[in-house]
């Protein structure tokens, strides 16, 4: 018997193939070139703006390229003393343009978004292939009819005319209703549904929180979108002390042709303008993690 048992694990463990080593995976060579390039395409216009805004009027033409200098505190002081520090409210309006239209459409694009992942009514595929279609609309185009829109109520020249324009995204409803339908279950609204919660509770309580990492890339991109917008505030605007960032070194730049002095100055704000964006990248990043939702709902 014992014998027989010997014979028939032996002959099992010959049927098994023996186990080969892992092979380890090298990075392509190839890849990591290609990685590097693109990196460096990205990096280089900020590499030069960084040591083009540290020399004078006067170096900025006559020396290398990428020699930096000693002037990035004494071209902040000229940028600031520009007509009172006008520079610094244009950096103000945009944050307000930014940061208002950012938060409004977050919270636009979350409640749109939610109710076509989990709501059934009537219309809802017409709504989402609409939404869809102003997806591949470039703002560009509509730039023209919202100053007309605008301009029948008189609120052109104003805070609201840059504001209004930017509380929708159609990008970000798109982007919400997928990450609710993929992140939101439909068995913890329904759990919360009958334990009493109300449409709203559940809405803010459950689908909000789990919609978190979905919710701060909508509101990175409508932010550096509204940020670096130029066409809308350019057609919208007529008075430059509510210009935005954009607009205003427009206008530092076409005095540069006359005065060359203003080309340093433009290129420190250019400058100081990426910085905010820079700190909030690294701020909202943290909340980029992995969804724990799947973890919440047994099988």
């Amino acid at each position: 018997m014992t014998t027989t048992t010997t014979l028939h694990r032996a002959t099992a463990a010959a049927s098994v193939p023996a186990l080969r080593p892992e092979r380890k995976v090298r990075p392509s060579v190839f890849g990591t070139v290609v990685l590097l390039v693109g990196a460096l395409y990205c990096l280089m216009p900020v590499a030069w703006v960084l040591v083009a805004s540290s020399k004078s009027a006067g170096e900025l033409f006559s020396t290398f390229t990428f020699l930096p200098s000693t002037h990035l505190l004494d071209n902040i002081g000229e940028l600031s003393a520009y007509r009172g520090g006008l520079y610094w409210r244009w950096m103000a309006n945009t944050a307000l343009y930014a940061g208002v239209g950012a938060a409004v459409s977050v919270l636009v694009s979350s409640m749109a978004g939610y109710a076509l992942a989990k709501y059934r009514f009537a219309g809802k595929k017409l709504v989402f292939n609409l939404i869809l279609a102003g997806v591949l609309v470039p703002g560009v185009v509509l730039a023209v009819p919202q100053y007309l829109l605008l301009a029948e109520v008189n609120l052109t020249n104003t805070y609201w005319s840059v504001l209004l324009p930017s509380l929708i995204s159609p990008y970000g409803i798109y982007l919400c209703r997928i990450y609710a339908g993929a992140s939101v279950p439909d068995e913890l609204l329904e759990a919360a549904r009958t334990d009493g919660a109300s449409e709203w509770r559940t809405f803010s309580r459950i689908a909000v929180p789990l919609m978190g990492p979905g919710l701060v890339t909508v509101f990175l991109f409508q932010f550096v979108g509204i940020w670096n917008n130029f066409m809308l505030p350019y057609i919208m605007l007529g008075n430059d002390r509510l210009y935005p960032i954009t607009v205003g070194l427009n206008g530092l730049l076409n005095q540069g042709a006359s005065q060359p002095a203003m080309y340093t100055s433009v290129i420190t704000g250019a400058l100081l303008s990426i910085v905010p964006l820079a700190l909030l990248f690294l701020t909202l990043q943290r909340y980029w993690k992995v969804d724990l939702a799947a973890g919440s709902v047994k099988a």
